[in-house]
């Protein structure tokens, strides 16, 4: 009988962890075009997680880097700033969209062109401190932000 027992407690367990992890789904991934010498760019999509997460790090083969930018207005000009960590809370979502919060890819590695998919991992960390990566391919538009419509 108390295997029995020992076996539910640890089904119980499996469960109550596994209830922990977020599930965290990237909606809508897109890049801004570049043009020619231009060595970063923007990323924009929609966090949605059913667990408070954080956005943690991030990582493409097209970029040196990937930070969280916030744009504010200070004493009238638009600023860029790092943010170290981005807060997805729970059953909720984070629009990262041009003019407010986004992914800049910095220091382009390859050129991008409308039309291409570029790998992005997105790395999570949720309320129990674990880690998660999510991996989605973000269609490159034109400069304006327009989508390609399968033109290269």
């Amino acid at each position: 009988m108390p295997s029995i027992i020992r076996h539910a407690a640890a089904v119980f367990l499996l469960a109550a962890c596994a209830c922990a992890f977020a599930d965290v789904t990237v909606e809508a991934p897109w890049i801004r075009g570049v043009v020619a010498g231009q060595s970063s760019t923007g990323a924009f999509m929609t966090l949605r997680s059913t667990e408070a997460t954080e956005l943690v790090a991030m990582s493409s083969p097209a970029a040196e880097s990937l930070q969280v930018h916030k744009t504010a207005m200070v004493d009238g000009m638009m600023t860029m700033e790092p943010v170290d960590a981005l807060a997805v809370p729970a059953h909720g979502s984070v629009a990262l969209e041009p003019g407010g919060l986004h992914v800049m890819l910095v220091g382009l590695r390859v050129p991008l062109r409308p039309g291409d998919k570029v790998p992005l991992t997105l790395t999570f960390r949720g309320a129990d401190r674990r880690e998660s990566a999510v991996t989605v391919q973000a269609e490159v538009r034109d400069v304006t932000g327009a989508p390609s419509h399968g033109k290269r």
